[in-house]
């Protein structure tokens, strides 16, 4: 634990100097103010300035934080690494689940969400409906030389202002339609969706992000470091041997490395997260997305949103 209060007086201590040296002006912006009041709303009027100062840094500067992230949290022990995606972390979407969020019309908020996120920072869950979507650019592929296009793929869902206010060269609004084309452009091209969640923003939903395997942090370290970054969606890859032709475009595609190819695909089901990159690349269609509850419940916020009685029938 020693770490993380020595991290804790470092974040403070860094803040202070960002204050004196020049942040007066990015403080006193109408979304800063916003986002520390939310925060205050959201711990019950405790304040936990420390939670708002990280959700500040982070905020502010998402591609330096990230990048330093790339680096260190790898590094970390076991214990810290779980720290850590306890508190940073994601629930793969298929792209149905995905354009679902983005067509959302009504304000969601629920707490009874432990086998749909099973992150105990993630648990209240709370989505804004909102007609538009802004886009950042997105800070893995920022710190790649050379990242994978577009690089705006990033996609704050129910607000944006803070992102707009601190990045507008790097940051534009668009409209729902945009967004949903956005993420069948990104499905296309064998990405995967995550809805991600991080204490730097209260412990809510976030935003979802476009991940690709060569360039996504969080999945780099779940593939290569096994620390547990995203939640399986609740489905899982089943191949239909009949169809297969063995061709191993599915295994090439998958980002989770869940599926083989000998003669015939195999479904690794353990690692396998359900977000149907292998199905959206198999040319006979020999894949196909299946519930499986061992593997936790969806995120369909068309269930959430629907009455309490209707959500558990």
């Amino acid at each position: 634990m020693l770490w993380m209060l020595s991290g804790a007086l470092a974040l403070v201590l860094s803040a202070t100097v960002l204050w004196l040296v020049g942040e007066r002006g990015h403080i006193a912006l109408p979304s800063t103010r916003a986002a520390f009041r939310e925060r205050q709303r959201h711990a019950g009027g405790r304040g936990h300035v420390l939670t708002a100062l990280h959700g500040y840094v982070y905020g502010r500067w998402p591609f330096q934080y990230i990048k330093w992230a790339m680096r260190v949290v790898p590094a970390l022990p076991g214990r810290a690494k779980q720290w850590w995606a306890d508190r940073y972390h994601g629930k793969v979407l298929p792209t149905e689940l995905a354009r679902a969020i983005i067509r959302l019309d009504h304000d969601i908020c629920r707490t009874d969400l432990e086998r749909i996120v099973p992150y105990p920072l993630a648990r209240d869950i709370v989505l804004t409906a909102s007609p538009d979507v802004v886009l950042l650019e997105c800070p893995c592929r920022h710190a790649r030389p050379q990242p994978c296009q577009p690089t705006q793929v990033c996609m704050v869902v129910g607000g944006g202002a803070f992102t707009l206010e601190h990045h507008p060269g790097r940051s534009h609004r668009v409209t729902q339609d945009e967004a949903l084309a956005l993420l069948e452009a990104e499905h296309e091209r064998g990405h995967v969706h995550t809805a991600y969640f991080k204490d730097a923003c209260g412990d809510r939903f976030y935003a979802i992000c476009n991940c690709c395997k060569c360039c996504c942090g969080g999945l780099e370290a779940m593939t290569r470091r096994g620390i547990p970054m995203v939640a399986s969606s609740g489905y899982v890859a089943e191949v239909e041997e009949a169809l297969c032709i063995g061709c191993g475009d599915c295994a090439t595609a998958c980002p989770f490395e869940a599926v083989t190819v000998p003669y015939r695909a195999m479904v690794t089901w353990e690692k396998c997260m359900g977000c149907g990159v292998c199905e959206s690349q198999c040319a006979t269609e020999a894949i196909r997305l299946v519930l499986d509850e061992r593997k936790g419940l969806p995120l369909d916020v068309r269930t959430l949103g629907a009455p309490a009685e209707a959500a558990l029938a």
